[in-house]
């Protein structure tokens, strides 16, 4: 009896000393999600595909169609964007524009990603495509080529409109492509004051994380009667950046307590790690090739994703092949790098051949016999 007494004390002791796992995260809304911005590994999600009404959310396609033609170099931040009667009447969230009234670029991407300008928004459309009518029908094509599948767009801001729906995966997604390719963003999207019209008309900003929460970069609010209260929120810690998706939460401060809960579990949990093979790769020779040998390159991404625990216990070993037979195609695969946590593996990553090496032909190594065999002579 003494024994067993023993034996289920040391049992709970060694329990108590084990690490607890992390709690998932808990958020009060409709629909949630997490997402890492390098790899776009799902980290946690809710009723991720569940179509709601995305409010001012929506306007993370219409900074990202602008921010696009931006790095194109079909729009300049100091081009002059004139307003329209249509885009000064769009009421709610606004910058007061006057018709006629002209704002650069930047300032009236300012006013869309730190006052959610519905103005400045449809502003922006008209400049960019001739109509916001058609610049919902780029809306859409671009969440299509983006595999958002469960959007569609009625208009630039995400004022109340039948049928203009998203999911928080959909969200996920376009907020990844804006952060991912387009980092100038950060610009507009970390102001938490500023001011347009030479200091006459205040803006501040409506993600409030941005002030209250280490890391964060951005992204962007939403709210309506029928959407209730949405937010697409980014940060970053140690070089990893997490998008966190909070829709139809009952009020403002639940849906920014989701996003810091979702936020929190996943800087927490996961770490992105980049890894290095233990010593230079060097060359491969290969046998009757017009090169002696060829030099391996990684053909995959080195940076994933993983547990923090096992990232602590990273082992990382290369197998290559000790030799080729011309000919060898450039892209050739010709070994990998396998990265382990115990006797779990989290990543392989190919190895491939940089340069293409053509086999000699029969005359070449006629040609190479005969040289041998006069140096040998000669020696």
């Amino acid at each position: 009896m003494k024994r067993l007494l023993s034996l289920c004390l040391a049992l709970l002791a060694a329990l108590s000393l084990a690490p607890a796992a992390k709690a998932a995260p808990t958020a009060d809304c409709a629909a949630c999600l997490l997402m890492e911005k390098t790899t776009g590994q799902v980290l946690y999600a809710s009723n991720e595909h569940q179509q709601l009404e995305p409010a001012s959310v929506t306007k993370i396609m219409t900074v990202l169609l602008t921010m696009e033609a931006i790095d194109s170099g079909a729009l300049q931040y100091d081009d002059l964007v004139t307003a329209s009667a249509y885009a000064c009447s769009m009421g709610g969230s606004q910058v007061y524009l006057k018709e006629n009234e002209q704002m650069t670029v930047r300032d009236m991407l300012k006013a869309v990603c730190v006052a959610s300008a519905n103005d400045a928004s449809v502003a922006l459309a008209e400049h960019l495509a001739g109509s916001a009518g058609a610049f919902v029908e780029r809306m859409n094509q671009r969440a299509a080529e983006l595999g958002m599948n469960d959007t569609h767009f009625m208009n630039p801001t995400g004022l109340p409109a039948e049928g203009h729906l998203t999911s928080a995966y959909d969200i996920a997604l376009m907020s990844r492509e804006l952060i991912l390719n387009h980092p100038d963003i950060r610009d507009f999207t970390t102001i938490w004051t500023d001011s347009l019209r030479d200091g006459a008309f205040g803006l501040n900003n409506t993600n409030k994380l941005i002030r209250f929460y280490e890391g964060a970069t951005g992204l962007k609010t939403g709210s309506t009667d029928g959407a209730l209260y949405c937010l697409s929120a980014t940060a970053e810690r140690d070089g990893m950046e997490l998008i966190a998706v909070v829709l139809k939460a009952p009020t403002s401060v639940l849906r920014f307590e989701g996003a810091k809960a979702l936020l929190n579990y996943g800087f927490a949990t996961y770490a992105l790690v980049t890894a290095q093979p233990p010593e230079p790769l060097g060359t491969i020779p290969v046998t009757l090739g017009e090169a002696a040998c060829v030099t391996p390159v990684f053909s995959g991404d080195c940076t994933f994703l993983t547990e923090k625990a096992k990232a602590a216990n990273i082992q990382v070993r290369v197998e290559m092949e000790e030799q080729l037979d011309a000919p060898v195609e450039a892209g050739q695969q010709v070994g990998r790098m396998v990265v382990t946590s115990g006797d779990e593996v989290l990543a392989e990553i190919p190895l491939a051949a940089r340069e293409a090496v053509a086999r000699l032909s029969y005359w070449q190594i006629l040609q190479r016999c005969l040289k041998v065999a006069f140096l040998a002579k000669e020696g």
